[in-house]
């Protein structure tokens, strides 16, 4: 029996690759009984970088404490099958096409009629409205839709833009995740089922923050000159890589003397500062030494005499920090109440002290692949600890389990295997 706050409610999950996969698993991170649908040669993730037959890493990190459910969906026994869980089901998430859904009857509209107080969370990469609506679309693609391939500013050795993790997705998961646990805090109040729905656009476009909101008292001539700017270049040919210099040249024009929020390569590694006020800037300048006006009535990072003692601040800073190692740096700055830390990889950290410490590690099992090392659920609590119990699911795992549970008789799953509407 899984612990958690969502312990008695069940989730059928019909998602693939990331952010529906990921928004799931948190919620059975947190208690909820997850029915993963699957097709019978595995959702597309399974099949990326395999391992052994059927199991991947990528799989294997997004689908921890559900239950594989192995079914051919055009089937029509299958889909009978679905209608019979979906009355004792609280969740559906669904990231389909509308007109895949539709078909297959699995729409919200089908599906609430079976179950009225159901609670249907839609993920799509667009939205559901506008001349996108309708496109398939995964992280990458809505990265650079967004403009956060823009942001990132990349290119490899030939100039071609890099993106950046799968922020899109693994933002959407949490959307997912929020989205549902709203609904069910609703309908407990109300009885009151209803559909959400979310989208990678809308959470790729959240990440930039206030670099999307359109404020002209406050930035109204810079964004001009920027769409100017780009204008320019894309009419005259100049790449993409090219237009990077001139757009980051725009954006440093006020942040020659930033030594304070940044990145330092160090004696042995790098590491980061991070001082936002006026306070912590203060202890910087006192940890390292160095005087500057950052603070002082009248500061102007624009002029061009302020430009210029910025500029040699920076060269400074950067040079005082490669002459020592990371560790005493570290030691150093924290000593003087600056925020730091060492730049690490994520290879290092399963087993790093911090890391342990929290038990932010959780170690879990696999039928196939034995131990696993995972992250452990993003929150503690203190009545409802969540705590993951169980691997990934092999595929198919829990097929004959899934349709006992909805009344078929062993006979009844065998026909349906043998009619190929089951694995």
């Amino acid at each position: 029996m899984a612990s958690g706050p969502l312990n008695g409610i069940r989730l059928l999950e019909f998602t693939q690759i990331i952010a529906g996969p990921m928004g799931c698993q948190l919620l059975a991170d947190l208690g909820a009984d997850v029915i993963k649908v699957e097709p019978p040669e595995g959702e597309p993730w399974r099949l990326n970088a395999m391992f052994m037959p059927k199991e991947s890493k990528t799989f294997m990190g997004l689908n921890r404490g559900k239950k594989s459910f192995a079914v051919n969906l055009a089937h029509p026994q299958s889909r009978e099958a679905i209608h019979r869980l979906v009355k004792d089901m609280d969740v559906v998430v669904i990231n389909y096409r509308p007109d895949v859904a539709a078909r297959l009857g699995i729409d919200y509209e089908t599906l609430s009629a079976i179950k009225p107080d159901l609670i249907y969370m839609d993920n799509t990469a667009f939205g559901r409205e506008g001349p996108y609506a309708d496109r398939p679309g995964y992280d990458i693609v809505v990265q650079a839709f967004s403009g956060l391939t823009g942001a990132v500013a990349k290119v490899d050795e030939r100039g071609n833009p890099l993106t950046g993790p799968a922020v899109a997705d693994t933002t959407t998961a949490y959307a997912i995740c929020a989205g549902v646990l709203a609904a069910l805090f609703h309908r407990q109040r109300t009885g009151e089922g209803q559909k959400v729905e979310t989208s990678l656009l809308i959470n790729a476009l959240t990440i930039h923050m206030s670099q999307f909101d359109d404020i002209p008292a406050a930035d109204g001539a810079v964004r001009e000159g920027f769409l100017k700017a780009l204008a320019d270049a894309r009419a005259t040919g100049v790449s993409y890589a090219e237009f990077l210099k001139t757009r980051d040249a725009m954006l440093r024009a006020g942040q020659a003397g930033n030594v304070y929020y940044r990145c330092y390569l160090t004696q042995d590694g790098a590491l980061a500062i991070g001082a936002l006020s006026a306070g912590l800037r203060a202890k910087v300048r006192a940890t390292l030494g160095i005087e500057h006006n950052r603070d002082e009535p009248g500061y102007d990072p624009l002029n061009p005499a302020q430009r210029a003692i910025d500029l040699a601040l920076t060269e400074k800073v950067e040079a005082m920090f490669k002459e020592q190692p990371t560790a005493y740096w570290d030691k150093r700055l924290t000593d003087g109440g600056v925020p730091v830390a060492p730049i690490l990889f994520v290879q290092e950290l399963a087993d790093q002290e911090q890391v342990q410490a929290n038990g932010y590690v959780v170690d879990l099992f696999h039928d196939l692949a034995g131990p696993v090392r995972m992250q452990a659920a993003p929150w503690k609590m203190s009545k409802t600890p969540p705590a993951p119990e169980t691997a990934s699911p092999v595929l198919g795992a829990h097929t004959d389990e899934v349709l006992a549970g909805a009344g078929y008789s062993a006979d009844q799953i065998a026909a349906m295997r043998a009619a190929g509407a089951i694995l």
